[in-house]
């Protein structure tokens, strides 16, 4: 927001308080003002002038000699080159001594033989950004109104000698978006009055609601519109004081009756919009887009309606895109005679989505998205036809037609004296803090018990707990005068929470062993979100509302596509050799249309692909298989002491190997909970993924950081000799191994120290359907040395165990 020094005193005396001081004043109050530009860059001694006569120069096609009144009493002879110089012009003159910026100086000079007496300046001469002035004024020498006065110094003509504030605003300060919120802030700020615009409107005896009705079917996102009808109007350029403002607030002027609008619109921070009533017929209608619904806006482009965009229409048509751009079939033109001046408050949010699905940006767009303050609604369209009636010559008919959905009502909060103390570390009185309220324009009363209940006015739409006063009472009070305290009370030492603990163990001891980290997209393509449900059977996939592309529109239900996505991104680039994890949170909901937040779980995924080790001369290539994947997940749970409560169970799952997969179930004590899984990538994935054998996990962490155990048991080393025993049996084909092992556990009781398979063997020679399994066991006893019978009787109650469970037979 730029604000100009010299109009912002319209509304408050700044007397004895310089930009610069203003500038300073506002950023320590909270409002960070980015620079303090001046507008005059170095003129002077320039001065209103009237050509009197050109004529062209006796030795220079490109040159003219012009004859000159500069209000000095004399006539000047001044040589142009500006192709657009000619008599009867007011144009600025630079006269002999005078300054121009960039430090040139303007001095008695003969041009081809003719003498020059001064210098007739362009807008960019004069330090004017020419962007800023209508098309027809960028090009050659500034031709000034025909009703400029001769000998006027032109810095005062143009407003140059003004300074203009460039507020670098927070999203929440939208009140700031306007010349009158700024005035209030610096009236808080200096303690001084806000001297509000005259909106009084002088109505012919014409009725406006026979000119023109407003209906809103679109409630939810219009609240109030209303309309002026203003007849009889000359379309113009706007006075010169007006475009001197709306040039320094970075406004292009364009005509009378546009400039308005937009004066207004900074004045007053509500966006107005000015149709021709002609065009627009008798009728306004607020409602949605249809589907399929198409309008051509002010910039000549054909947009494509959503039906979630608010529309003003005529009835019928679209003539505008409300709150970001008109219509260009209702657009004001030269040939306007009668306008329908629009003022409203829109939802900020409907705003905001058609200016960003559309791309369309404008000053009305920025502050209907920030919210415009409801009370301003009809004074804005009020000070509009009272400056169109003064400078367009129409007549403003009676009346406001209006539609109104809702009456803003200014909100009420209360707050204590002792926690604005409490807060603050202040020992303010209640005099003192319902000083602060007066200044900031609040009505405010205490109570006996130290209670403020402030009515805040709806042009502060920022403010609506407690704490928000908290912090305008700090603002003007001043930050500066907050005394500072040590920190007193009990402390607690900062530590990481058990599940970020695990989190960082598990980055650290994966990357020990050889994995590299990842750090993937939350967002995927819908066809990954159906991959990989194990752990997320009956989620609903959850749809972003405005994705950035089609790869980019789901959140993940699962880490192991993200990790595809990078195994495949890495073997583009010939790197095929992979071992990836990720620790990252998956989102599940079981709504189609959310009403709630969907619930955010933590998982770590695993991929290894390629080969086991680097390929040396005297190393060679192993390809990584499923026991690579299962003992990753095995260090896992070694890590985080939970070995001996786990069971893999052979299982075929979607998208993996049926004969290479397993699920991970874990003991919690009450009942087996399914965890995770691990295997190879099936076939017909690998294949349309180009991807070599790959195998993955995923384990859920919730459950483990519930069940982990990361203490630390010291055992002393064993003082007695161990007893070993192999053991190979034969069993059906569909036992697992997992099956056996927990069988010999409980069979070996408190002497088996370990015991481990070393051998799997399948040959038609065993029998039909069957394998040998064989173990390594270690008996050991804690406290003395184990007697051979001792073993022997334990072996044998292992191997009664398995023929019993499994119908196991010793192998001979």
């Amino acid at each position: 927001m730029r604000v100009s020094y010299q109009w912002l005193k319209e509304y408050i005396d700044l007397s004895g308080v310089s930009p610069e001081e203003l500038a300073e004043l506002m950023t320590r109050g909270g409002i960070e003002i980015d620079t303090v530009e001046q507008r005059n860059q170095g003129v002077s001694n320039v001065v209103v002038g009237h050509v009197l006569e050109k004529e062209k120069h006796p030795d220079a096609d490109k040159l003219s000699v012009c004859k000159v009144d500069a209000g000095t009493g004399e006539t000047l002879q001044i040589v142009c080159g500006a192709p657009n110089v000619a008599a009867g012009q007011k144009v600025p003159v630079a006269l002999i001594g005078a300054k121009l910026p960039g430090g040139i100086a303007i001095k008695r000079a003969k041009l081809r033989g003719v003498e020059s007496q001064g210098m007739i300046c362009s807008a960019k001469e004069l330090g004017i950004n020419d962007k800023l002035l209508p098309k027809d004024m960028q090009e050659g020498i500034l031709v000034l109104p025909a009703d400029s006065g001769i000998g006027t110094p032109i810095t005062e003509y143009l407003a140059l000698d003004d300074a203009v504030l460039e507020l670098d605003l927070t999203p929440n300060r939208s009140d700031c978006l306007s010349m009158l919120g700024v005035a209030y802030e610096a009236a808080a700020l200096t303690g001084r009055q806000v001297k509000l615009p005259d909106t009084r409107v002088e109505s012919g005896a014409l009725k406006a609601a026979d000119k023109i009705a407003v209906t809103i079917s679109a409630p939810e996102h219009c609240f109030r519109y209303a309309a002026r009808y203003v007849q009889g109007v000359k379309i113009g350029p706007s006075p010169q004081w007006m475009q001197n403002r709306l040039i320094a607030a970075g406004v292009r002027p364009i005509n009378n009756i546009v400039d308005i609008t937009n004066y207004v619109m900074l004045e007053y921070g509500q966006p107005l919009h000015a149709f021709d009533a002609d065009k627009l017929g008798g009728r306004i209608e607020v409602r949605l887009a249809r589907p399929g619904e198409t309008m051509v806006t002010l910039d000549d482009q054909e947009r494509k309606l959503d039906p979630d965009m608010l529309l003003i229409t005529d009835g019928e048509r679209p003539v505008a895109l409300a709150g970001v751009m008109g219509g260009a079939n209702t657009e004001v033109s030269d040939e306007t005679v009668n306008v329908v001046l629009e003022s409203a408050e829109f939802d900020a949010a409907t705003v905001r989505r058609t200016s960003r699905r559309l791309g369309l940006r404008s000053e009305a767009s920025l502050r209907f998205e920030k919210g415009v303050d409801p009370a301003r609604v009809v004074p804005a369209v009020d000070r509009a036809a009272a400056l169109m009636a003064l400078y367009a010559g129409g007549t403003v008919l009676d009346g406001i037609v209006q539609a109104v959905v809702r009456e803003a009502e200014p909100a009420v909060v209360s707050v204590t004296l002792a926690k604005i103390n409490g807060h603050l570390g202040t020992s303010l009185t209640a005099v003192e803090v319902q000083e602060i309220f007066a200044r900031l324009g609040f009505e405010s009363a205490v109570s006996e018990g130290g209670v403020f209940t402030v009515k805040v006015p709806t042009r502060r739409g920022d403010i609506s707990r407690d704490v928000d006063l908290i912090e305008e009472v700090a603002r003007l009070h001043g930050y500066d005068n907050i005394p500072s305290t040590a920190i007193e009370g009990s402390t607690t030492a900062g530590r990481l929470t058990g599940p970020q603990a695990i989190r960082r163990a598990l980055r650290a001891k994966l990357a020990d062993a050889g994995l590299q980290e990842t750090f993937t997209y939350s967002l995927t393509h819908p066809s990954r979100t159906r991959m990989f449900t194990l752990l997320a059977e009956g989620a609903v996939p959850i749809r972003v509302a405005m994705p950035m592309s089609e790869d980019r529109s789901e959140l993940r239900t699962s880490l192991v596509p993200s990790l595809i996505d990078a195994a495949i991104y890495n073997r583009n680039r010939k790197n095929t050799d992979l071992k990836l994890f990720e620790i990252g949170s998956v989102f599940l909901t079981d709504e189609q249309t959310l009403t709630r937040l969907p619930q955010e779980r933590h998982r770590i995924a695993g991929l290894l692909t390629g080969s086991r080790t680097d390929v040396q001369w005297n190393v060679k290539a192993e390809p990584v298989d499923f026991y690579d994947a299962k003992g990753v997940v095995e260090t896992i749970f070694d890590l985080l002491g939970v070995s001996g409560r786990i069971r893999y169970e052979a299982a075929a799952l979607d998208n993996l190997h049926p004969g290479r997969s397993a699920k991970v179930l874990l003991d919690t004590g009450s009942g087996e909970m399914l965890i995770g899984y691990v295997g190879q990538l099936h076939p017909s994935v690998q294949l349309q993924e180009e991807l070599d054998d790959t195998y993955v996990f995923e384990l859920a962490l919730e459950p483990l950081y519930e069940h982990a155990d990361t203490a630390i048991i010291q055992q002393p080393l064993p003082r007695y000799p161990s007893v070993e025993r192999d053991l190979a049996v034969l069993v059906d084909r569909s036992v697992e191994a997992g099956s056996l092992l927990a069988a010999i556990r409980e069979a070996g009781g408190d002497l088996l120290e370990s015991v481990s398979v070393f051998d799997v063997y399948v040959d038609d020679r065993l029998g039909a359907d069957k394998k040998s399994v064989a173990f390594s066991l270690v008996y050991r006893h804690p406290e003395r040395t184990l007697t051979d019978d001792e073993a022997a009787g334990r072996h044998a109650a292992v191997l009664d165990r398995l023929a019993s469970a499994f119908g196991a037979e010793l192998r001979k």
